[in-house]
């Protein structure tokens, strides 16, 4: 039958309320007429019945007798409103008063919107570290005589005597060798295959594996290496005709190359500086002397490749391709990784780190006790 609102309960009937907030069933009995005027009518009975299908002291009742098995999924963590009806049977002479009823069942929606992922990004940007430049130039003075082992047998002096096309392909096998490898190692390497003819790719597609890695050991992980080797040279012919990849993305696609070596053999090679090389001199130097940290924070870098990244915030470009020969030579005869020379170092003045590094313990062998001499 069609229900038409009550007077002064048009409020509680509308569609938005009953939407929003409960589902309301008036139930009246088929005896009364739909024009009937119920305003007059005297209240002798009345009997409103609630009914809550997911009240708030039901929820109570079922998690007390549950136990907590793990963390809630993310979707527990929105709620839908709870669903309600209401029933009033009105006898004949009952008077609507519906608007006495205390709607108390109402419950509120609570969503909370959780990320998976919330990332907190502080940025410090301080601009150069203070006195860089005279860091810097008093590194140069210090290295001024070129007596590093870099300086003579780095990377970069790999078949300096051969073209153009075959210098590249040269510097990229010697620093290919070089990773976990003193320069010293890695050039009696190179000249070992330089006399054998093995600086060219065809000539390494047609050598035995074995025959390579006896020719660079002792090398850090020859074998690995001279696997390497086999494969990049395989690359380079095939793509590239002999000679070598001329971008970053490239470089780091051949086995074995990594972010340093592909820096350095862009800068060597094809004289296209599109980074700064770190190895691990570069990495230590830089973090001893405050020019790098790790991203949003103070903290020390943890990596060659975030020190590169921090370091290329604020070193000027035309830096970036002399600063590693630089430092390297540098960590090689002055700041050395262990027991550094801060008492030689000029600079060390302007050095958070100098004078910090433990002493060299003096062995309780070689003690000898008073009471035992002669």
């Amino acid at each position: 039958m069609l229900i038409h609102p009550f007077k002064g309960v048009e409020n509680y009937l509308s569609p938005s309320f009953m939407m929003k907030n409960h589902i309301i069933e008036v139930v009246i009995p088929e005896d009364i007429d739909s024009g009937t005027e119920l305003s007059s009518a005297y209240t002798r009975k009345k009997r409103v019945k609630i009914e809550a299908d997911n009240s708030l002291e039901d929820q109570k009742g079922k998690i007390a007798g549950q136990k907590l098995t793990g963390l809630p999924d993310i979707e527990d963590f929105s709620y839908s409103k709870a669903k309600g009806s209401v029933k009033s049977r009105i006898g004949p002479t009952t008077k609507a008063k519906l608007s006495a009823v205390s709607m108390d069942i109402k419950k509120e929606t609570v969503s909370v919107d959780l990320k998976k992922e919330a990332t907190l990004s502080i940025s410090i940007n301080e601009g150069p570290p203070a006195n860089w430049e005279k860091v810097l130039e008093g590194i140069r003075k210090m290295r001024s005589s070129d007596d590093a082992p870099v300086d003579s047998m780095g990377c970069e002096k790999a078949g300096s005597f051969l073209p153009p096309k075959e210098r590249r392909f040269a510097v990229l096998v010697s620093s290919l060798l070089s990773s976990q490898t003193k320069d010293g190692v890695t050039h009696g390497a190179v000249q070992r295959l330089s006399e054998k003819g093995l600086l060219a790719a065809d000539a390494i597609i047609q050598t035995e594996e074995a025959t390579i890695a006896n020719l660079i050991y002792p090398v850090g992980f020859y074998s690995r290496k001279a696997k390497y080797m086999k494969r990049v040279a395989e690359i380079c012919l095939d793509k590239y005709d002999g000679d070598i990849p001329n971008t970053i993305d490239g470089l780091l696609a051949l086995p074995g190359i990594g972010p340093k070596m592909a820096y350095l053999v862009m800068n060597v090679g094809w004289n296209d500086v599109q980074g700064i090389c770190v190895d691990t001199h570069v990495h230590r130097i830089c973090n001893r002397l405050g020019w790098v940290s790790r991203p949003g924070t103070r903290e020390k870098t943890l990596t060659p490749e975030q020190t590169r990244v921090s370091l290329e915030t604020w070193l000027p470009k035309d830096e970036w391709d002399p600063i590693n020969p630089l430092l390297v030579g540098f960590g090689q005869t002055v700041c050395k990784p262990l027991r550094p020379r801060c008492g030689d170092c000029s600079i060390n003045k302007l050095c958070p780190s100098a004078f910090k590094e433990a002493a060299t313990p003096i062995s309780k062998a070689k003690k000898t006790s008073p009471s035992k001499r002669s």
